[in-house]
């Protein structure tokens, strides 16, 4: 039970109590690889961790229900969701359809500071050293390549679309051996939003997320035999 500890929960009793907060922190967990596939989210625990009562836990579960991190379970309640190999792959392909169209309409846009921004991210990635962080530095990075896109919508159903597989991607950089090529991959990218050339950038990152995907399907079947 020590990933609860994990969990970074503040006395709701004693603030502004809203279930956003319960939200983000189950969110944050989860994602992150912190609870396991399957754990149960015990409304009475959770509430009494955040110092509520049950009704803003229900909400946030509901949310998490919807986002697909959690689903219920008869006899078990609501619990962290899991996802077969098929799911992972299907949502990849879906983020190679999407991402590079968002990275094509942002490359025009994108200002000098962004730019820099996205360079500085690349290169942080690229440096650490610590698996922790990996995930973290690579959502970041990703963003701030589709800021300038103009498209606020397509870039929330990216969002909500990471959110599903993210735990899968930071143990499939941690475990495959996937930081070298994802270096190169990042490299290349903003090479082509230098050049301002949208066609090459998208062109990368549409390779980037499909070897991803491949490599994290990968993995994720051999660790299953």
């Amino acid at each position: 039970m020590d990933y609860w500890s994990k969990i970074s929960a503040v006395d709701l009793g004693k603030t502004a109590s809203t279930a956003d907060v319960i939200y983000n922190a189950l969110r944050d967990a989860i994602i992150r690889g912190d609870m396991p596939e399957g754990e149960t989210l015990r409304q009475d625990n959770i509430a009494q961790i955040f110092n509520v009562s049950r009704i803003p836990v229900r909400e946030a579960l509901k949310r998490l229900e919807a986002q697909g991190l959690a689903t219920s379970v008869r006899y078990k309640g609501v619990v962290v969701a899991s996802m077969s190999t098929s799911e992972i792959s299907e949502i990849f392909e879906f983020r190679a359809l999407v991402e590079p169209k968002v990275i094509e309409l942002a490359v025009p846009l994108m200002s000098k500071e962004s730019l820099e921004k996205a360079q500085a991210y690349c290169d942080e990635f690229a440096a650490e050293t610590e698996p922790a962080r990996w995930g973290d530095i690579n959502r970041l990075f990703h963003t701030a390549l589709y800021a300038d896109s103009g498209r606020p919508y397509y870039l929330s159903v990216i969002d909500k679309t990471n959110d599903r597989v993210e735990r899968y991607i930071r143990a499939q950089l941690d475990l495959t051996h996937g930081m070298e090529r994802a270096r190169a991959d990042h490299q290349q990218i903003m090479d082509a939003c230098f050049r301002r050339d949208a066609k090459a950038a998208a062109r990368a990152t549409r390779e980037h997320i499909v070897n991803a995907g491949k490599s994290l399907v990968a993995f994720l079947r051999k660790r299953a035999d």
